[in-house]
């Protein structure tokens, strides 16, 4: 697997972020006293690591610092927290600039090496860590989902009432990094739809791709439905989080469906976003296609990572969940 430092910054920038990253190990820490000597930060291949140094920890020793540091650069953000609980020397090691610099500049890709510094000093007073954790994005590591529900009115056969069926439906977003996403309208449940959320599922699954893009919390989506007349589903989200960096909801603050004309489809992986932008929320190119502005199945996305789409509550079945609440 190759490392994260192929990342391609600027001959300017690239100084003035080794210097933030000189500054973090040069900094005093006079409450690291409190604990002895041995606890340093793990610096990176070719500088102070090279001199000898006598560690107290086996694991340590046995490890060289060099080694510990590319796995830690090969970690998801996610784990690295998870890192940092292990000992006081993770933790500090894991807050060097440079692991937290390639998960920014890799979350948000699209604004581009140059925009990305300029926010970083404008905004999170150079701090990569601050910004990854203030700054809102869209979580790659997991599928949002939406849970709706409607009421729909049986057929009563032998009875004096009619009966009243409870329906479940979903909605499942999987974003990744490049400005791509899949998109799903499913009954089934989520461990059974994580299967099938990629690229290359075929077209009995049903999963659609799309674009999107992302300003400050606001979340700007779009996805083809191909067929005899083409429409285009148009969704607006806004990024919040039940805690600090989490982002982990997504409020539906639009859901619009036009038609497009086939002149404006060259290819169906193209980015329709470019296509409807501009577009107003009752505009159609395709008279036999109107625009509709649904104002049912608008509940929040939650998110659910990867390593819980088999024991997460959204699996549940209807007469156990009616307590879901997304928050």
């Amino acid at each position: 697997m190759a490392s994260d430092f192929a990342l391609s910054v600027p001959p300017e920038l690239e100084s003035a972020l080794r210097l933030k990253t000189v500054q973090y190990f040069v900094t005093k820490r006079p409450w690291l006293d409190l604990y002895g000597i041995n606890v340093r930060p793990v610096a990176p291949f070719g500088s102070v690591s090279s001199k000898p140094y006598v560690e107290s920890a086996l694991l340590h020793r046995c490890l060289p610092d060099e080694l510990l540091f590319e796995v830690f650069a090969r970690m998801t953000p996610h784990d690295l927290g998870r890192a940092s609980c292990v000992c006081r020397k993770w933790r500090y090691t894991i807050r060097n600039p440079v692991f937290w610099r390639n998960a920014c500049l890799k979350a948000w890709q699209l604004s581009g090496v140059v925009e990305n510094f300029k926010i970083l000093q404008s905004k999170y007073e150079g701090s990569w860590r601050k910004m990854w954790l203030l700054r809102p994005r869209v979580r790659t590591d997991g599928i949002y989902v939406s849970r709706n529900t409607y009421i729909r009115a049986g057929v009563a056969e032998w009875k004096i009432t009619n009966p009243v069926h409870l329906v479940c439906y979903f909605r499942y977003m999987k974003f990744f990094p490049s400005g791509r996403f899949l998109y799903k309208n499913s009954s089934q449940k989520v461990k059974d739809v994580a299967k099938c959320m990629n690229f290359r599922a075929s077209s009995t699954d049903c999963v659609f791709k799309g674009h999107y893009t992302l300003s400050d919390n606001q979340v700007e989506a779009a996805v083809l439905y191909p067929g005899l007349r083409p429409t285009v589903l148009r969704i607006r989200l806004r990024l919040r989080g039940t805690t600090v960096g989490a982002n982990n909801r997504m409020d539906l603050l639009s859901l619009v469906t036009s038609g497009v004309n086939d002149s404006e489809i060259n290819d169906p992986d193209e980015d329709i976003l470019e296509v409807v932008e501009g577009w107003q929320d009752d505009e159609s190119h395709n008279p036999d296609v109107p625009a509709v502005s649904h104002r049912r199945g608008m509940m929040p996305f939650v998110f659910v990572p990867f390593h819980e789409v088999e024991t997460t509550v959204l699996n549940l079945p209807v007469e156990k969940m009616d307590y879901f609440v997304p928050g």
